[in-house]
Formats: C-alpha cells, sequence, structure tokens
C-alpha cells in the first residue's frame, strides 16, 4: 500500500458507522484504506500516531466524542509533542482526527458530551469545530493537509437539521480563522458548531423585539483561535455574549472572555457574558434546561443592553 495515500478507521467506519459518514468508501477504496477497528480508542490512536510517524495520512474516527477519553493520554501526550519534544526530528502532523460531538436530543452522560476544553488546554494540536456541511468539507480538507495534528469535531445533530449545497470541487477553508455572519453594531455573538444556528435565531428576535443589530461569529477553529476578529467587533460593538454547549466552569468562553477583556476594556459597555451547559453530567429527560437554548441566549442579550 501506498504509505502516501489516506487511510481511514475506526469502529464501524467499514460499513458506514453510526452516522453514516463513511458509506461506501470501503466499497470505493477497498478494505486497505477503509476498515474497521478493535473497540479500544486506546489503539485507534496508537495506530493512527503509529501511521502518521511513517508518512501516511491517517484520519482516526472515535465513534462518538464522548469515547474520546480513553485515548487522551495519547493525543496529549504523544501526537500533541512529538514535534517538541525531537527537536522537529519527527511529527504527527499527517494525523487528523474526526469525533461526534455536542447534545444530539437523546443522547444523555455518554453520547452528548463537548469535549473540546480539555484538549484546547494542550499545544500542538489543533481543534477545529464546523457549523455545517459546506464548511465541514473545507475545514476537514485544511485539517488532513496541515502539518499538524487535529481534531475534528463534528456536531452530531448537525448530521440530520443541517442541508446545504456542497460543492464537489477540491476546496479548503483555512484554519485559525473566525468568520463574520452577520454584521451588527450593537452586540457580539460569538458561537460554533450546533449554537452558531442557535445564534441565528437570536439575532433575528434581538433585532424584531429590542431593535439590537446584533454581529454574529463562527469561531470554526478552538485552537488556535481567532482573538483579532473578535475583537475588532467588541471594539465596534461595545458588548460579547459568548455561547457553548460544554459546562460553564473551565468551558472555552472563559478563555475567550479574558483575552477580549484584555483587549478591549476600555471598549466594553456591559459586562462580557458567557452561556453556557450546566456544572453537571449531561442530563436526560432535563436536556432542554441544560442547553443554551434561543430563550436562555436572548434573556442574556436582554441583560447586556440593560446593564
Amino acid at each position: 500500500m501506498n504509505r502516501f495515500v489516506a487511510v481511514i478507521f475506526g469502529e464501524d467506519v467499514g460499513f458506514g458507522g453510526v452516522f453514516r459518514c463513511t458509506v461506501g468508501l470501503q466499497d470505493k477504496y477497498g478494505k486497505e484504506r477503509v476498515f474497521n477497528t478493535p473497540l479500544c480508542e486506546q489503539g485507534i490512536l496508537g495506530f493512527g500516531i503509529g501511521m502518521a510517524l511513517a508518512g501516511s495520512t491517517a484520519l482516526a474516527e472515535i465513534q462518538f466524542g464522548d469515547y474520546i477519553y480513553p485515548a487522551f493520554d495519547q493525543i496529549v501526550n504523544e501526537a500533541a509533542k512529538m514535534r517538541y519534544r525531537s527537536g522537529n526530528l519527527f511529527d504527527c502532523g499527517k494525523l487528523t482526527v474526526r469525533a461526534p460531538c455536542g447534545a444530539v436530543g437523546h443522547g444523555s452522560l455518554y453520547h452528548s458530551q463537548s469535549p473540546e476544553s480539555h484538549f484546547a488546554h494542550t499545544p500542538g494540536v489543533k481543534i477545529v469545530i464546523p457549523r455545517g456541511p459546506i464548511k465541514a468539507k473545507g475545514l476537514l480538507l485544511s485539517c488532513v493537509r496541515d502539518d499538524n495534528p487535529c481534531l475534528f469535531f463534528e456536531p452530531k445533530i448537525l448530521y440530520r437539521m443541517a442541508t446545504e449545497d456542497v460543492p464537489l470541487k477540491d476546496y479548503t477553508c483555512p484554519l485559525e480563522k473566525a468568520d463574520v455572519l452577520i454584521e451588527g453594531s450593537d452586540l457580539t455573538l460569538v458561537g460554533w458548531g450546533t449554537q452558531v444556528q442557535v445564534l441565528r435565531e437570536v439575532a433575528a428576535l434581538a433585532e424584531k423585539s429590542y431593535g439590537v443589530k446584533c454581529e454574529l461569529i463562527d469561531l470554526c477553529t478552538i485552537n488556535p483561535w481567532d482573538k483579532e476578529t473578535i475583537a475588532k467587533s467588541v471594539k465596534k460593538t461595545g458588548r460579547l455574549l459568548i455561547s457553548h454547549e460544554a459546562p460553564l466552569t473551565g468551558g472555552f468562553g472563559a478563555t475567550i472572555a479574558q483575552a477580549i477583556q484584555d483587549e478591549c476594556f476600555l471598549n466594553l459597555e456591559a459586562p462580557i457574558q458567557v452561556v453556557a451547559g450546566f456544572d453537571t453530567p449531561f442530563p436526560h429527560v432535563f436536556e432542554v434546561v441544560y442547553m443554551p437554548t434561543v430563550w436562555r441566549c436572548l434573556e442574556a442579550v436582554k441583560n447586556i443592553i440593560e446593564y
């Protein structure tokens, strides 16, 4: 097998995977390039790191983002540090890890978590979360071609809810660059993944209900993140609301808030607000209460404007 050809592997990817993302790939490319692995996340990542070190393009799939924790050591202590510890003699830059993340509507404790902040604390690995199909293709191709190991978290509810006409041509979207989706003058909204869709509704309702023109930003890449775009927006609007599904304590929203306060303190008209999941295990019957919904975010918008 040509070691420079891309290979994808993981639990059940041979027949298409739980979310049917790899349907037909084994028939098209063969079992040497698309194959199942044992139910062992440590093994999947260890194998992927070895392939990347040998020069192959390795796409390792973790069936649910919640299952990535057994492979935490491989990602944090091996893949992320390989280039640094070897003085750039070796690296895992050809490794991309795909994993579904976030709430799915009925996932409860073990199928609804958002683990991005756990890995954002680790230099040496990039973290990317798309908001929809078009962006997913462009960002995934960028991850595959990037010289660093990448974690590509796919919001699982978007597999069924987001539909777009995805170009068939080859294209990439730049990593480390946030997208300004709606321009506004009164308040900056920042989110990623599924929350971008939530914040679109918030922006529309805020203008209709309060006459507030929100600027909506999709962060896209968690690590490294685009501080410049957010700071530019906040200097214009004077207000910032960040929304994410992960619990509030230690969530990535806190990192954004701290950095933007340092950069934009004299421009702020109100304290930065973070709407997030609560500091509890992800509930089942109370999922609708746990989630940062349109209504929770809209209430935060009202509080910021009236401050």
